[in-house]
């Protein structure tokens, strides 16, 4: 969890109940320390969030607290906008549909002057020419990394050489204009990149794979970071 999401957290978790919270619960709550609660209290209370309470007895946050609504600067919504356009040029149909829901649910929500900025902002991503094919089934893949589905591929490599694989996808990366999908190979009992415009063929399994060390993304996180990966 990230600290911000986690300072929000303390204060939503706080404001949902009337008696004092002690560290111990806290910390439970958070999977954190209790030092690292002490010190997220200490830079709330800077913060002037009004927590009443110290370490060893427990905490309770002022029932007339309200937090604040979310509010992005314009700096922030170009972001957003051109991130949204990005997605839709380079992504899958659904995934597009989803950046530009998320954009009109911000929109929806804020004051006039933002939602004009937001709406009318002079940063583009139009669709590429070198966009790659890509045959498969695009949302199928992203579905399948997150309910953790073995997947069936056929692949034809960059020399040629066409191979079925059965992989555990774990994550999808962009490198414009190529996608790459990186999964644990069962056939080369190896971390493996594919290409998206490559796969001519994917079969969603109905076997799910557990996390298993050596071969979860964390895993080849590492793998990655000497250099031991291979893309097919």
């Amino acid at each position: 969890m990230r600290r911000a999401d986690r300072l929000f957290r303390i204060v939503e978790y706080l404001k949902a109940r009337r008696q004092a919270v002690t560290a111990d619960t806290l910390a439970a709550e958070l999977e954190v320390s209790v030092r690292t609660v002490y010190r997220d209290i200490a830079d709330l209370g800077r913060s002037n969030v009004p927590i009443i309470g110290e370490a060893g007895v427990g905490y309770v946050l002022d029932k007339d607290y309200t937090l604040r609504p979310l509010i992005f600067d314009v700096e922030e919504l170009d972001a957003l906008a051109l991130g949204a356009q990005m997605v839709g040029s380079w992504g899958d149909r659904d995934i597009a549909g989803a950046a530009r829901r998320a954009i009109d649910k911000i929109a929806a929500v804020l004051p006039d002057a933002l939602r004009r900025e937001i709406l009318q902002t002079a940063l583009f991503s139009p669709p590429s020419q070198a966009r790659l094919p890509i045959k498969i089934d695009f949302s199928a893949l992203r579905r399948a990394i997150r309910t953790r589905h073995k997947a069936d591929i056929d692949y034809e490599a960059l020399d040629g050489r066409k191979s079925t694989r059965t992989i555990r996808p774990l994550c999808l990366a962009f490198f414009g204009p190529v996608w790459l999908v990186t999964g644990w190979c069962e056939t080369r009992q190896d971390f493996r990149n594919f290409r998206l415009d490559r796969i001519s063929r994917l079969r969603i399994s109905e076997q799910k794979f557990a996390d298993e060390e050596g071969k979860r993304l964390i895993d080849y996180k590492r793998a990655e970071a000497k250099k031991r990966v291979t893309v097919c």
